[in-house]
């Protein structure tokens, strides 16, 4: 068994044995500072809905709830705390205080609708609600643009793993060439979470 089959195979055991309740966790934390993406988690949630053991209506709608939860989470962990408190809990995780000034810096150029596109976007999504919070942005428009740009994006996911899984047969004879580019994005990812735990380390207290 070669790395992506392995992966998928890891991957959808895991959602499968957590149900619709696992979608809601993995999601919330995923839309809170947690290293947990999408990306990683809704593409499998795709393969049990071709495999017919789950429903694509409620998987969205489980994913979208943990999104929401997630997302107004760390608008008040904005709106409350504030930055300081943002910046103290990220340390144990890696965030990076640039991470958090470019998320600023989207909210602040763009106004409310950053909630939405920001749903799509990497590393952004993770952090937009925060200053949201410190904006005191207005909880209906916050908690719509959440649920319509969350909704669309396990949508989307969800949509990417039926694909992936009704021509996965295709897939594996070139399972050889997409071992290579797993390989390739894993080291990277590795690589990119030791630049910025040294930096980390280097920055002053």
């Amino acid at each position: 068994m070669g790395i992506t089959e392995f992966i998928a195979a890891w991957g959808t055991k895991i959602v499968e044995a957590t149900g619709y309740v696992g979608l809601v966790f993995l999601m919330a934390a995923e839309s809170m500072i947690l290293p947990i993406p999408a990306e990683a988690v809704m593409p499998f949630a795709g393969f049990l809905v071709a495999e017919g053991s789950m429903s694509a209506a409620a998987a969205i709608g489980f994913a979208t709830l943990g999104s929401l939860v997630g997302s107004l989470l760390s608008y008040a962990l904005g709106r409350f705390g504030g930055r300081p408190l943002v910046a103290r809990f990220g340390k144990p995780l890696l965030l990076d205080e640039s991470d958090l000034d470019a998320a600023d810096r989207f909210f602040q150029r763009r106004g409310a609708i950053t909630i939405f596109v920001g749903r799509f976007l990497p590393v952004v999504r993770h952090l937009i609600s925060i200053p949201a919070g410190v904006g005191r942005m207005r909880l209906l428009p916050f908690y719509l643009y959440t649920v319509l740009g969350a909704g669309a994006w396990n949508a989307i996911l969800i949509a990417c793993g039926v694909v992936l899984r009704r021509n996965w047969d295709a897939i594996l004879r070139y399972a050889r060439w997409i071992d290579i580019l797993v390989l390739v994005v894993l080291v990277g990812l590795l690589a990119l979470l030791v630049v910025r735990h040294v930096r980390h380390r280097r920055r002053p207290t």
